[in-house]
């Protein structure tokens, strides 16, 4: 009898304790990978931001700081951000201090105010509703040198008009300044620096995902396609102080066709028109990727996710483009469990327009009223998420000399 007693005794036994506990150490883990999935590094009461550790570009060279939001468990109802960068070439800090409240629970309405000084890439275009994107390292920005400098203060409102239907608007007033020789002729008048105040509204529209309630909270269970993006931006000349008047509007759809033998097939149109008076620093490129350099081995770099790898940086720039973008990605081929490289096939075009060349001084760049085409091929997942990517210029900006036209780059793909 002591025995028996003494053997059950050693037997752990599980309490409805001990499998509640379970449950939230698994929660916990799922939640702690989410969040490092997004960049995050979660703390008590905020979550440590891993976009902002270490990044390098062509004028700041190596840029290193720290950034956060606050989380949940400091308030669902407020939260703080912010940011501090340092550019080791440049030797200048850049920093963001915002907040936000939040209006309405079930629409997920949020009121965000921000003060921003910092650098923004020239020609680039942003929509407000995209979701944050995180990757360990971005590969368009290693090559990056034409820069300008904002001192931005902006108040947006962050809406959910329903499930499919995202919205957001704001307001800006920014100081622009150019890294680079720049000078905007307009009639009479020089601009090196100036002023905006500018007024953005911005819609994503996804017909096609799929919600349910989870939890108590509304969760997207599908991500539908097509998915489609609009933004109006409007500049006010003299409104606090604004130098120019001017509109622009931007348009991106996305559309995923999964076929039965696990292959990808993705499409990506994304069109921008900016009219009146646009200064270079608000029109567009379109995605370039690669370096100004003599030989095919001294451009070797990263592919992008998006971008144009055998295009030029700053060698384009319109105030009306389009670009259309196709891949198809094939089933990984399994030679081992670990080791399932991944074969995607690729075609860009863009085509686009300037009107006004002579106004942008002090920068030469070509137009795009004709196709550019390339078509590559890319083998991802070879060894650690790395892989490596081949493409090739040609039609009617073809260069006269072979090597010009291609480019061969690696690839980084890795998910948690």
């Amino acid at each position: 009898m002591t025995i028996a007693t003494h053997s059950f005794a050693q037997q752990p036994v599980k309490t409805d304790k001990d499998s509640v506990k379970a449950v939230q150490d698994s929660i916990k883990k799922k939640v702690f990978v989410k969040n490092i999935g997004n960049g995050y590094l979660p703390f008590n009461y905020f979550n440590l931001d891993l976009r902002y550790l270490i990044k390098f570009n062509q004028y700041e060279g190596f840029r290193t700081g720290l950034g956060g939001i606050t989380n949940n468990r400091f308030s669902e109802r407020y939260r703080v951000n912010g940011y501090l960068v340092y550019g080791v070439r440049d030797k200048r800090l850049k920093y963001k201090i915002g907040g936000g409240f939040r209006v309405n629970e079930a629409s997920n309405t949020w009121v965000n105010l921000d003060y921003v000084d910092d650098l923004q890439e020239t020609g680039s275009s942003k929509f407000l509703t995209d979701k944050r994107f995180f990757t360990f390292f971005e590969p368009r920005l290693l090559n990056i040198d034409l820069f300008h400098r904002h001192i931005t203060k902006s108040i947006a409102l962050q809406h959910k008009v329903s499930n499919h239907l995202l919205s957001e608007s704001q307001i800006a007033l920014s100081k622009i300044n150019p890294t680079y020789n720049y000078t905007y002729v307009l009639g009479e008048d020089s601009y090196k620096t100036y002023d905006l105040s500018t007024a953005k509204v911005s819609l994503q529209w996804s017909p096609f995902s799929h919600y349910a309630i989870i939890n108590d909270k509304i969760k997207e269970t599908k991500d539908g396609y097509p998915k489609f993006t609009l933004q109006l931006t409007q500049g006010f000349k003299s409104i606090f102080g604004s130098d120019f008047n001017f509109s622009k509007l931007d348009f991106r759809t996305l559309q995923k066709f999964y076929h039965k033998n696990d292959a990808i097939t993705s499409i990506t149109f994304v069109a921008g028109i900016a009219g009146g008076d646009t200064p270079l620093t608000h029109l567009y490129h379109a995605y370039p990727n690669n370096i100004t350099k003599e030989t095919i081995l001294q451009r070797f770099s990263v592919a992008g996710l998006n971008s144009f790898e055998t295009m030029y940086f700053n060698e384009f720039f319109s105030d009306k483009f389009s670009t259309l973008q196709l891949k198809h990605t094939f089933k990984p081929f399994k030679i081992t469990e670990r080791f399932k490289p991944q074969l995607v096939l690729i075609s860009r075009y863009a085509v686009g327009e300037m009107k006004s060349i002579r106004r942008h001084q002090g920068i030469e760049f070509n137009t795009l009223e004709k196709l550019y085409s390339e078509s590559g091929v890319e083998i991802n997942k070879l060894f650690f998420g790395f892989g490596l990517s081949f493409a090739y210029r040609y039609g009617s900006y073809h260069l006269p000399k072979l090597e010009d036209n291609m480019a061969f780059k690696f690839t980084f793909n890795i998910s948690l």
